[in-house]
């Protein structure tokens, strides 16, 4: 029965990029099939698969990042979210610290498109004045964006368009 219910957890883990570990077993067994969270390209879900990080801690993570703040060991997360380092040890077979130069042109600057003015919209590859003029008209009249199928959703862009600006744009 135990090994059924290893099995089962163990596809549940290998197929599902959103499952929530349950565990430190599970961690361990996520660690074997290779998954890795990158702590600089983590989502708040990303995070939250980890047991015990509250969304408040995910979310202030990521924030972090996005301002700019590298990620390079585990004392970093553990000084973020309040924790200590011995709390977070389990989690290492699965977190991954890789360096991203934000000066490369291989790793574009991303711009928040519910703050960003026109002309540091129109400044993204692929997006025209007068689509910029619209994302901020919009914004005004109807609220930030949540994600691409809102921004797409709400300017009738077509999915060519989002795939060639959604590495460029934030919320």
């Amino acid at each position: 029965m135990f090994k059924l219910s290893q099995i089962g957890i163990r596809k549940k883990i290998a197929n599902d990029p959103y499952y929530r570990f349950q565990s430190l077993s599970e961690i361990a067994i996520a660690a074997e099939l290779g998954i890795k969270i990158d702590v600089n390209l983590a989502t708040v879900d990303d995070w939250l698969r980890l047991p015990g990080v509250s969304i408040r801690q995910a979310r202030s993570l990521v924030e972090l990042v996005r301002m700019g703040v590298e990620l390079v060991c585990l004392e970093d997360i553990a000084a973020t979210i309040g924790v200590s380092v011995q709390h977070l040890q389990p989690y290492e077979p699965v977190l991954a610290f890789a360096y991203y130069d934000r000066l490369s042109p291989l790793s574009p600057v991303k711009t928040n498109l519910n703050s960003a003015s026109i002309e540091e919209l129109a400044a993204i590859p692929e997006m025209s004045f007068d689509l910029a003029q619209e994302i901020v008209f919009q914004r005004q009249q109807h609220g930030k964006y949540r994600n691409l199928v809102d921004l797409s959703t709400r300017l009738n862009l077509d999915s060519n368009l989002i795939s060639q600006i959604m590495h460029y744009v934030r919320f």
